[in-house]
């Protein structure tokens, strides 16, 4: 048997007989005598197993846990060991993501047993989705709250909509809301909704059904997503969509069918952008720099205290992707293993000299009549929303007669629809 296991208790003798039994049975192993030293290991390799004891003088081993999933680097399996284990402690390490659960001292056959079997699980980890999950996201109080409804609606099979800006994150919060051993299914062809809207659902079972884009849809498309939706209606299988627009502008406008809009907000979540949850940014950070690592993609690099603080500082407009590429970029072309915040300043600063000072979505560095079209713009498209669509109303709140106000809206060329009672 071959492997690399980091063995971490702060109890020296427990630390050396250990290394004994396991180097005899073929294996390499490294020795921590507390949460310091394993940080330290971990940042440096990756081993093949962690036996991981739960009581240690600096940090407990269920919080290094912890931490090690927050991070995401809790990529290798992990064996809790205490001499004072309860089935509370097991059961909370369990779920955290270790595999096993040992009782010190602890006999050399289930040593042998449990270690055995936990390398080999590590070497055929199961099958997870491409990218961060939803503990990578941060452990602001809005990201908590964000996971708190997720969970609420988790057994659900109703359709959710996901609201937010670009790149916020609803592929993560669709994974999340996801059943492990169903189908996933995510519609990429959207022509597919027009020339075979079903043949989603041929392998999809009780599975989960995502469409990133639905205020991309075009009217025909719309119609097809409506079929969709009467299939797997009852049958187990969930639908998720995600919007970076606002579908209730949109339905105001004509631009999207109300009765699908309904349908498809009956249960609607608000994802926050990255600038709302600021503080999380070094950790999503550190999580993406591990990753890129971890798969081989970057040299082993560490982002300073200083170079953190100007991740957070930074608004990112383009939310997760944006912040990938510039980790991306610093992981590649640092010049050192630690990326300070010269590193920072350098890939952030054309960034910063080509984003136009923006108020209320609209841009300071345009011409007065721009300017005043786009907030006129902004302000009826709210009050359309606002009023449901009733011109009548938006008149009235406006101020304006009912002939300047299509004019107006004609001018700005914002669509809208009549309401049936304001032609009688």
């Amino acid at each position: 048997m071959s492997g690399h296991i980091l063995v971490v208790d702060d109890e020296v003798g427990i630390r050396e007989l250990l290394s004994e039994i396991l180097t005899d049975e073929g294996y390499d192993v490294h020795l921590a005598e507390n949460a310091e030293a394993a940080r330290a290991f971990r940042a440096q390799r990756r081993p093949d197993l962690v036996l991981l004891d739960i009581w240690m003088p600096d940090t407990d081993g269920v919080t290094l846990l912890k931490e090690w999933g927050a991070g995401g680097q809790l990529t290798m399996p992990v064996v809790m060991m205490s001499g004072h284990g309860t089935i509370d402690t097991a059961v909370e390490a369990t779920k955290l993501g270790a595999v096993d659960f040992l009782e010190k001292p602890v006999a050399l056959a289930k040593l042998i047993d449990a270690v055995g079997k936990a390398i080999k699980r590590g070497l055929t980890p199961p099958r997870r989705m491409p990218g961060m999950d939803l503990s990578g996201l941060g452990r602001s109080p809005q990201v908590l709250e964000l996971k708190k409804r997720l969970t609420q609606i988790a057994g659900n099979t109703a359709p959710v909509l996901l609201l937010g800006e670009p790149g916020c994150g609803f592929d993560i919060c669709a994974q999340f809301l996801h059943q492990p051993a169903s189908a996933w299914v995510e519609i990429k062809d959207r022509a597919r909704l027009v020339s075979d809207p079903l043949g989603f659902v041929e392998s999809l079972g009780n599975g989960t059904l995502f469409l990133p884009d639905v205020c991309d849809l075009a009217r025909l498309e719309q119609k097809g997503l409506s079929l969709l939706l009467d299939r797997i209606e009852g049958s187990g299988a969930r639908l998720v969509c995600a919007s970076g627009r606002s579908l209730d502008a949109m339905v105001a406008a004509g631009e999207f069918d109300s009765r699908l809009y309904y349908r498809l907000s009956s249960l609607a979540i608000q994802v926050p952008p990255l600038r709302e949850h600021r503080e999380d940014v070094p950790d999503i950070a550190n999580y993406m720099l591990v990753q890129m690592i971890e798969a081989g993609e970057s040299p082993v690099r560490r982002l300073t205290t200083p170079a953190m603080n100007q991740l957070r500082n930074f608004d990112w407009p383009g939310n997760l992707p944006q912040l990938n590429n510039v980790v991306r970029t610093l992981a590649v072309t640092a010049l050192s293993g630690e990326i300070d915040a010269a590193d920072v300043n350098r890939v952030l600063a054309p960034m910063k000299q080509t984003a136009p000072a923006v108020a209320h979505g609209i841009p300071l560095d345009i011409p007065l009549r721009e300017a005043r079209d786009a907030f006129e713009r902004l302000y009826f498209e709210h009050l359309i929303q606002q009023e449901g669509g009733s011109m009548t109303r938006v008149a009235d709140k406006s101020g304006l007669e009912r002939t300047h106000l299509y004019r107006k809206l004609k001018q700005l060329n914002i669509r809208h629809g009549r309401r049936l009672d304001e032609e009688l």
